[in-house]
């Protein structure tokens, strides 16, 4: 071979084994940039927004003849607001409560009864403007805070439900508002905000849904009970979630095993069933369905509704009809 020739072929191979871990780490590059900003419109949020909105709604609803019994501190209150605050400073004292909000009012000379009943009625009106998107940034803080100074207050009552609105509540105080069925957006005619950073935050959800139902899964299936059906049946038997009679659930008794397996291979299998085009709709209804039932059949309804509202903003608008973002429309917004 020409030495000319050889000298050039040696240049090109060399070249080649060079760039081509160069061009890997662009195309992986490209990949993950695309997974993490997906051009999205931003129909999930305003799922996310008027959902919440509900939730606190219903919540400060359900609380309203017991708000001041539950929260107040001393001997007025169902438990000792101060004793479960106690027990909150000793983990950190850095998170919210509504000791913090009674102390600033006793500087400002009002009583403990008239700040709580304030506090209600922000939230109240906090979640009436999320539901009809105004003040939608101010609202979502405020949402967030006060439903987190509640919660930690009252730790001791405190369960799951509570734990996924103030995550929801986070993600839609961080989120690109206000969207554009938001009156805030109808009335300040405010142009729609980026759909990378839509796609961006709304990825961010559907990651955390993956988390929560994978490992959940995994935790109920590391055990028997789940598996023998015992975990059901006392789930279903203890009160106050008795809803269903003793003596249906004994007729039923071979089903819950097969119901316990079920529930364990759903959130198990959210992460892998949920992305899939073909295999989405059948997981979304899987996983809506159980929340509906364990809503109906555990009188659990604040803790269904926010598991269908956090699973339908991850991956529901895709799925009832929402608007695609054409290439056209993602070139544009690329540019």
């Amino acid at each position: 071979m020409n030495p000319t020739m050889l000298s050039l072929h040696t240049t090109l191979i060399f070249r080649k084994q060079v760039t081509s871990p160069v061009m890997q780490l662009r195309k992986l590059r490209c990949r993950l940039q695309r997974f993490l900003f997906p051009s999205e419109v931003d129909h999930w949020l305003t799922v996310l927004r008027i959902g919440l909105a509900l939730q606190i709604l219903l919540y400060c609803l359900s609380l309203r003849r017991d708000w001041i019994q539950l929260f107040a501190s001393g001997a007025h209150g169902l438990i000792r607001r101060d004793l479960a605050e106690a027990i909150l400073s000793a983990e950190t004292v850095f998170t919210p409560r509504l000791g913090w909000i009674v102390a600033l009012g006793n500087h400002l000379g009002l009583n403990e009864y008239s700040i709580l009943c304030f506090a209600w009625w922000c939230l109240v009106c906090a979640a009436l403007c999320l539901f009809a998107g105004v003040l939608c940034r101010s609202a979502a803080v405020l949402a967030w805070f006060l439903h987190l100074c509640t919660t930690d207050s009252a730790s001791l009552f405190s369960y799951g439900v509570d734990n996924f609105t103030s995550i929801g509540l986070f993600y839609l105080m961080l989120a690109p508002l206000p969207d554009r069925w938001s009156l805030d957006a109808q009335i300040r005619h405010l142009p729609p905000k980026d759909q990378r950073l839509q796609g961006f935050h709304r990825r961010i959800l559907q990651m955390h849904m993956c988390l929560i139902y994978f490992f959940g899964g995994i935790a109920k299936s590391v055990g028997v009970g789940w598996w023998n059906g015992t975990s059901l049946w006392r789930a279903l038997t203890r009160p106050p979630l008795n809803v269903i009679s003793p003596d249906f659930l004994i007729d039923a008794k071979n089903i819950l095993p097969v119901l316990g397996i079920l529930v364990c291979l759903v959130e198990t299998g959210y992460p892998f069933f949920i992305w899939p085009t073909k295999s989405r709709p059948v997981w979304f209804a899987f996983i809506i369905g159980m929340h509906v039932i364990i809503g109906i059949t555990m009188g659990m309804y604040l803790f269904a509704l926010i598991m269908v509202v956090l699973n339908t903003a991850a991956f529901g608008p895709g799925l009832i009809g929402a608007k695609k973002v054409t290439l056209k429309e993602q070139a544009l917004n690329l540019a």
